[in-house]
């Protein structure tokens, strides 16, 4: 049986608030409609994706499973969606997604010079959304940097890069020339994938700087970005024995664009060594 993207993404509603009634009023719909919903797609998939009890609604094993692929499946046909109504209006455009650091001036040259008649524009991603973003059409290539969640991506790597710590400029270690992780035993990390409660999330580059600077804790980041980004109550360090930071490039899996082929191999042609 074919599956309802409707029920999906009311599934997906259910699953991020564990909580049918504020689901119902984020989709706009009756809470009564919204579990007949729930039951049909359960009936569906053969499973049950939810245990309702009198204390709440938790995630069964497969319910946390389907949560994980119904989010990049949502994403893709969003995708679908906007790239066919592009295509409609005559719309002939390519958009590279980036983090920080990463530059694409070149790759973005060496593409329109080949292809002068199409529209190519960059757009930042940050570490929370680059897959997202890939998935639902909002950019049809980006340079990511790892870690970062394959489901749904195509994924070539492109280069390694060194590893500097961020530190406040009044930081024991700001004055030296490079340092070891031993070095950093004890230090407090900005945290992103587990943060602790009433911890604010952090996702740009410019939160780093100001989390760093109050000294309330540190962070690594690849050296393009510290050579991008500088300001002088921060200071960098070369971590000589720090993992590289790898930089690749990824596209929705499946999708056969040809602009997407073309930017990629300009891509590849101009990335920087490791």
């Amino acid at each position: 049986m074919d599956l309802d993207l409707r029920k999906v993404r009311y599934f997906v509603a259910v699953a991020e608030l564990l909580h049918f009634g504020r689901a119902a009023e984020r989709l706009h719909i009756a809470q009564p409609v919204l579990s007949r919903q729930i039951r049909a797609l359960e009936k569906d998939l053969g499973a049950e994706l939810f245990v309702r009890d009198s204390h709440g609604v938790t995630l069964t094993g497969a319910g946390d499973q389907f949560l994980e692929d119904a989010r990049p499946l949502l994403a893709a046909a969003d995708g679908a969606r906007r790239r066919a109504s592009q295509a409609a209006r005559g719309r002939r455009r390519l958009v590279v997604g980036f983090r920080a650091g990463v530059v694409v001036t070149r790759a973005l040259r060496a593409f329109t010079a080949e292809h002068p008649d199409i529209e190519a524009n960059a757009r930042r991603v940050e570490w929370d959304d680059q897959e997202q973003l890939i998935l639902d059409g909002t950019v049809d290539i980006a340079y990511v940097r790892q870690p970062i969640r394959p489901d749904g991506l195509e994924l070539r790597p492109l280069y390694g890069e060194p590893r500097v710590a961020m530190l406040p400029d009044r930081h024991r270690l700001a004055g030296k020339q490079e340092i070891s992780l031993a070095d950093l035993d004890g230090e407090q990390w900005i945290r992103y994938n587990d943060p602790r409660p009433g911890d604010l999330p952090l996702r740009t580059i410019e939160e780093k700087f100001e989390c760093v600077a109050a000294g309330v804790a540190i962070t690594m980041v690849p050296r393009s970005a510290a050579e991008q980004y500088s300001r002088p109550d921060i200071v960098y360090v070369p971590v000589v024995d720090a993992e590289p930071d790898r930089v690749l490039l990824a596209w929705a899996a499946g999708r056969r664009s040809p602009l997407v082929a073309a930017f990629a191999a300009a891509a590849v042609a101009v990335a920087a060594p490791d």
